[in-house]
């Protein structure tokens, strides 16, 4: 007994130490990838400006090709009937194609350059983009793995039994954690956090213009009026994708209402919902999960389906509710969509829909096939106390 004492004392002295070193590697890790993706939107700006060029040098050889076949063509009429021009006629025509053979040269080399050159540049950024995709994945493991040791650091020798069972689950709840943590804190980067650093130039510059130019103040400040509405505006957005407050304000429908409406003004797409039976006074977790799985159903139908129309169907029975979402969307092969049981590092979508229901010890279920659509079905068992 005394031995295994040690030994588990061992264990977790290794284990403290190991989540110590994880924890500090993750401020390094987390320049990485600041780093890698300033470097993938640096090579994404210069390969735009590269195609502008390319565009323009294209064009350039294209007018250079007629001019040089007219110049060419002029000085062999005038060279054949030298009879009809004077000698310094047919010397400007031997001069202009001549010339205009010169540019032409000179531009094709520069396109070629330019090609050779934007090549270069997409190779960099598939490069540069494989490698911030890669330090994300990185940055969010560690993150992972540094939260589930100091989570259990101090009793998983004892419930190693315990938790053979529910490593997975926890794993997948701590990597959820983690993708909305970046999620946010992607939004707050580019959004307010941008907005802010705007703010503080702009209030710089009023202060210098105040006592200068009363006009140019006064614009400066109405466009600093625009930006802070744009960014409350933006922390607002970020909040009800958090959780939206009327979940517990006004309940499922309308909120699911709400959101229905604002998706169809942004894509376009049209959405006919439908609900069957009281939905009143459902907990909040399933309130919250059925809300989460329209949500991302309605963003996997936006971003992959390329459907124009949705059906949704929300239906209470006495046992259960359910709730089925279709499109006519392009669909996709089940056949070759599978769903890993054993992975931690896939994201949202199909995956993170099948953990919410089963979660809740729900049945989820979805057909498709190319080019009719597909559709998914699920059921979520009601407590006897709802």
């Amino acid at each position: 007994m005394q031995g295994r004492q040690i030994g588990i004392k061992r264990l977790n002295e290794i284990l403290e130490t190991t989540v110590k070193t994880i924890t500090e590697s993750k401020d390094e890790v987390f320049e990485i990838v600041s780093f890698s993706r300033s470097d993938y939107k640096r090579l994404e700006e210069e390969l735009n400006l590269l195609q502008s060029k390319v565009r323009d040098i294209l064009v350039e050889v294209e007018r250079l090709e007629v001019l040089d076949r007219r110049s060419r063509n002029n000085l062999s009429i005038k060279s054949k009937n030298f009879d009809q021009y004077t000698e310094q006629d047919i010397r400007d025509a031997y001069d202009l194609a001549n010339e205009t053979r010169i540019q032409l040269a000179l531009k094709r080399e520069e396109e070629k350059n330019l090609l050779l050159r934007r090549k270069e540049l997409e190779i960099r950024l598939r490069n540069a983009y494989d490698i911030f995709k890669r330090a994300e994945k990185l940055n969010k493991q560690i993150s992972v793995a540094a939260e589930y040791l100091m989570g259990n650091v101090d009793n998983i020798v004892e419930t190693v039994d315990e938790l053979s069972k529910k490593h997975y689950l926890g794993i997948k709840i701590i990597e959820a954690q983690e993708e909305e943590r970046l999620r946010v804190a992607r939004d707050i980067h580019d959004g307010p956090a941008q907005s802010l650093a705007n703010v503080i130039v702009k209030a710089e510059l009023c202060e210098k213009l105040i006592n200068i130019d009363v006009e140019r103040t006064k614009k400066e400040l109405s466009n600093l009026r625009s930006v802070i509405r744009s960014t409350l505006g933006d922390v607002r957005k970020i909040i009800y994708d958090l959780r939206p407050m009327s979940l517990d304000d006004l309940g499922l429908v309308p909120t699911l209402e709400k959101h229905i409406s604002i998706f169809q003004e942004d894509t376009g797409i049209e959405v006919n919902f439908k609900t069957i039976g009281s939905l009143n006074n459902l907990e909040s977790a399933m309130q919250i999960a059925l809300f989460r799985i329209t949500q991302e159903s309605l963003s996997n139908i936006w971003k992959h389906s390329k459907a124009n129309s949705v059906s949704i169907i929300l239906e209470k029975s006495i046992e259960k509710i359910n709730l089925s979402i279709s499109d006519n969307g392009i669909g996709f092969d089940l056949e070759n969509y599978k769903i890993d049981h054993n992975s931690v590092s896939k994201g949202f979508g199909l995956m993170s829909i099948k953990e919410r229901v089963e979660l809740l010890e729900g049945v989820f279920n979805i057909t498709s096939s190319r080019d009719y659509g597909t559709k998914l079905t699920l059921s979520l068992p009601l407590r006897e106390e709802s």
